[in-house]
């Protein structure tokens, strides 16, 4: 059982019930030493994959809307790159201060609920060294800047609960029309609370005419993304299909997401910590809708085969909730030992270990998922290049270069264009939609793919030359081939439609 701990530290009167101080030296300190730490790393290895994708997107081809998501992490990697042309460490600036930011917000929820000094160390500790939240601060990608404005409109969430003060509710209106230009997953999180606001309360959240105006705002500033979703037949709902294979053939399928989930929290503490933190919110009269929220969340993420960190953006506020229970009861013997320092210490080790590339270039793998995808990229356009270059004239003046994943495209076409190199195109995903080879395109130089897939399209197929990088053989860019194509089998409109694949 439960016994009585050291109360928190006098507190400020703030709104409608009294507010303890907010811990400024431990939150920032923690926070502070994350951003060192994403700031340290960022240069690492290259641009990853997906980074490629939003740079060359933003950059090159911007649009209100994508195949796979809307227009707003695309248009801050081009801001970044504009800001920094050709710069890792600079595109990266922005997922490092959101995820700092996350763990200000975490503690300040902890505030919000009551908690302490001690309540708001753990909280942000948690949010540091849980590793999707962590892994994810190293990379600007949709699921760097999807936590950062969940957590942020739980806080306005819970802050109103605590102040009634409706103005609160149209913030977190415009955070979440803010969220919706990076992700549409946050309609989720409110159909999930409103759901939860129905069934145990408080209702009169519902009745908020603000809350409202939040809502059309959100709708007003989202009819540009939808409007590109239906000129180009609504591919974001094959990407829904693609997610769902994914999830079974590399994921467990729906019957892991919920461990998955927890795992990523953060091993150990963040583990505990966010079941715990779900537990007590359920038990909690005045936080029990939040609690069903996130059951509602997840159930809704395992149904629709949704990936397990769909719901890390609910991550800081079971953590808060969990932390402030700790700090105002004493915790049982047998699990005493979770909410401590040299435990936070060991979780932010596994974290750092298991999700950043601190690992020699020696040692990376494919199993070291982010190294392998950022490293390799200029070597493969530099390939490409010299088989170009070995072309015939004639033959340059109109050949085209191809990257058979997006992520491959992405590198030909920001890579591509700093060489003199020929317009690249892809045929996977969001890469297909940036635009089609013109009808009089020659010959393709095409990165990736096998001889008997391309033999579909091309009546002449021939590898022409490989990639090699640095690396071990298990790596993404590693022995890629190249291939020369001629003879399209149709003309090229015709044909761009068939080799079209979401």
């Amino acid at each position: 059982m439960d016994s009585p701990a050291k109360a928190p530290e006098a507190p400020v009167t703030e709104g409608r019930e009294s507010l303890p101080s907010f811990a400024r030296l431990p939150v920032f300190g923690i926070a502070a030493a994350a951003g060192v730490l994403l700031l340290a790393l960022s240069g690492r290895f290259g641009y990853f994959g997906d980074e490629l994708y939003f740079l060359v997107s933003g950059k090159y081809h911007f649009a209100w809307g994508y195949a796979d998501n809307p227009w707003l992490v695309p248009a801050l990697a081009s801001l970044m790159d504009t800001i920094a042309p050709g710069s890792v460490v600079a595109l990266r600036v922005p997922a490092m201060l959101l995820t700092v930011g996350g763990i200000v917000l975490t503690a300040l929820i902890a505030r919000e609920m009551g908690g302490g000094r001690r309540a708001q160390a753990i909280a942000a500790a948690a949010f540091a060294t849980s590793l999707q939240l962590l892994a994810s601060g190293h990379l600007l990608a949709t699921y760097t800047v999807d936590p950062f404005l969940w957590t942020l409109t739980c806080w306005l969430v819970v802050r109103w609960l605590r102040t009634r003060q409706d103005r609160l509710l149209l913030l977190a209106g415009l955070a979440t029309a803010l969220a919706m230009q990076g992700k549409f997953l946050i309609v989720f999180f409110w159909l999930g609370l409103g759901i939860a606001a129905l069934i145990t309360g408080p209702r009169e959240l519902l009745r908020r005419p603000l809350l409202w105006v939040g809502a059309v705002i959100t709708v007003a500033v989202t009819v540009p993304t939808v409007l590109w979703q239906a000129r180009n037949g609504w591919p974001y709902f094959d990407m829904q299909a693609i997610v769902a294979e994914q999830v079974n053939r590399f994921m467990g399928g729906p019957g892991l997401f919920a461990p998955l989930a927890i795992v990523f929290a953060g091993l150990p503490a963040g583990a505990f910590l966010v079941c715990h933190g779900t537990w007590q919110l359920l038990r909690s009269e005045k936080y029990r809708f939040l609690g069903v929220t996130a059951l509602l969340v997840t159930l809704i993420f395992i149904v629709t085969v949704g990936r397990y960190y769909y719901v890390s953006g609910l991550y800081g506020l079971v953590f808060a909730a969990s932390a402030v229970r700790i700090e105002q009861h004493r915790p049982a013997r047998w699990w005493r030992w979770v909410p401590t320092w040299p435990v936070f210490v060991v979780t932010a080790a596994v974290s750092v270990f298991a999700g950043l590339p601190v690992q020699p270039l020696s040692a990376i793998t494919n199993t070291n998922f982010v190294a392998s995808g950022s490293y390799g990229w200029p070597q493969l356009v530099d390939t490409v290049a010299a088989a170009y270059h070995q072309l015939p004239p004639p033959e340059q003046q109109h050949a085209v270069l191809m990257g058979d994943t997006y992520w491959q495209a992405s590198a030909l076409d920001f890579y591509g264009r700093q060489q003199g190199l020929p317009a690249a195109y892809g045929p996977e995903r969001g890469s297909w939609y940036n635009g089609e080879p013109p009808a009089d395109a020659g010959p393709v130089l095409y990165t990736g793919s096998d001889p008997a897939q391309l033999s579909r399209f091309f009546g002449d197929v021939r590898q022409v030359a490989t990639v090699r990088i640095a690396t071990k053989p298990d790596n993404v860019n590693q022995n890629v081939p190249v291939y020369l194509c001629h003879a399209p089998r149709a003309p090229w409109p015709r044909l761009w439609q068939q080799m079209h694949r979401a």
